[in-house]
């Protein structure tokens, strides 16, 4: 690697791949809501940028965030959002789709990437474009049976994170199929819930994941 490349902050030692989605956070609550999922354990928090005030969302979260965290963006459908969010702090980039120019513009600044897929062609085209991990999505559309199979041809060690529609309960058996992460959105967070309730649901998910893949 060239010393002038930038490095992806990827995940910390110990930090667990489990994102919440905050979708629809605002200004006056993401501190709270903020405080209690890193009270909780987690680490990886991102904020889809379909929402008002998203960016601002983002630099709340990131001036608060413990040093291991990695926050971000997610629904990052243009180069244009890659900019927004890293001018804002954030430093993982998460889409629903696959763009490979998207993907290489986010990984060449130093972004952590974690694009949508949901066929091989889009997963193998996500990873030459430089993609981190893969965010398995519509989750519920996929299957477990389509990520055991998709698991088959990846390169050994791909990150897959299945997103939509993944509770506690279904934990283990996508872990069982594959799974090595999250994505957690309404079953976690919703606007206006409270911050400590937001908590416990995040401590549930994180004991869940210690579950399934014990």
């Amino acid at each position: 690697m060239n010393p002038s490349t930038p490095r992806h902050p990827g995940l910390a030692v110990g930090v667990e791949p489990l994102v919440a989605i905050l979708r629809g956070l605002r200004p006056e609550e993401a501190a709270a809501v903020g405080a209690a999922l890193f009270d909780a354990g987690l680490r990886c928090l991102e904020v889809p940028l379909n929402r008002p005030q998203a960016l601002r969302c983002i630099e709340i979260l990131v001036a608060m965030a413990p040093p291991d965290a990695l926050i971000g963006g997610g629904t990052m459908l243009s180069e244009l959002d890659v900019d927004a969010v890293l001018d804002a702090g954030g430093r993982l980039m998460v889409a629903p789709h696959c763009d490979p120019q998207v993907i290489s513009h986010a990984a060449a600044r130093g972004m952590f990437c974690a694009p949508g897929v949901a066929t091989p062609s889009e997963a193998f085209g996500a990873l030459r474009a430089g993609a981190h991990a893969l965010k398995l999505f519509p989750a519920e559309q996929v299957g477990v049976r389509g990520l055991k199979a998709l698991g088959t041809v990846l390169p050994p060690g791909t990150p897959v994170w299945p997103v939509g529609g993944v509770g506690e309960a279904e934990m283990a058996e996508w872990v069982r199929a594959g799974a090595t992460g999250f994505g957690i959105g309404s079953q976690l967070f919703q606007p206006g819930l409270d911050a400590a309730e937001v908590g416990r649901r995040g401590a549930r998910m994180l004991r869940a994941w210690h579950a399934a893949r014990a």
